[in-house]
């Protein structure tokens, strides 16, 4: 099987190019990916834990699900695409805010990102796929906020960053 290629972007998010994702972690080249954030009716943020076979940031707490477009796929194509593939439900999805942002880990690969912020709407229970998510929960936007100050070691290094401009962005618009 070959192997998942990212879209390659320049700082104004046109494609230049595709390449392995293994790859583009190695070298940290600009990438187009997306972050999806799943609320409930409570306004609470739906988490997974990923799962401990991951590459990178197994067991680590982070949003709902993230990845990377495939090449014609749009911001909201992917988002449902992955959400289906790793927490078993579909919802419509909105876009929301985008930024660039690189987080290096500690097994050598970087996270540079062109990351694309979509947003939905859940009520029930994710029928998680393991191989991706060893866990879930809801918590409210504050506890997020205030559980990633005191025990940041267990969130992925790329949610605290999006996190903390997404939490900018719902204080800005609120």
């Amino acid at each position: 099987m070959e192997e998942e290629k990212v879209i390659l972007v320049n700082e104004k998010d046109e494609q230049i190019g595709l390449m392995p994702k293994m790859e583009a972690h190695e070298k940290a080249v600009l990438h187009r990916a997306f972050s999806v954030f799943i609320f409930n009716d409570k306004n609470e943020l739906m988490l997974q834990q990923r799962a401990m076979g991951k590459y990178h940031s197994p067991g680590l707490w982070t949003n709902t699900c993230c990845s990377h477009q495939r090449n014609g796929e749009s911001n909201i194509q992917a988002g449902k695409r992955r959400l289906m593939e790793e927490m078993g439900f579909v919802v419509d999805l909105k876009e929301s805010i985008s930024f660039i942002y690189k987080a290096p880990f500690d097994n050598g690969l970087t996270e540079h990102e062109y990351d694309h912020v979509l947003l939905g709407n859940y009520e029930n229970e994710p029928i998680i796929n393991k191989q991706e998510v060893a866990s879930w929960k809801w918590m409210a936007i504050n506890e997020v906020k205030v559980d990633i100050s005191v025990h940041p070691e267990l969130y992925t290094e790329w949610f605290k960053v999006i996190f903390d401009k997404f939490y900018e962005h719902i204080n800005i618009a609120s």
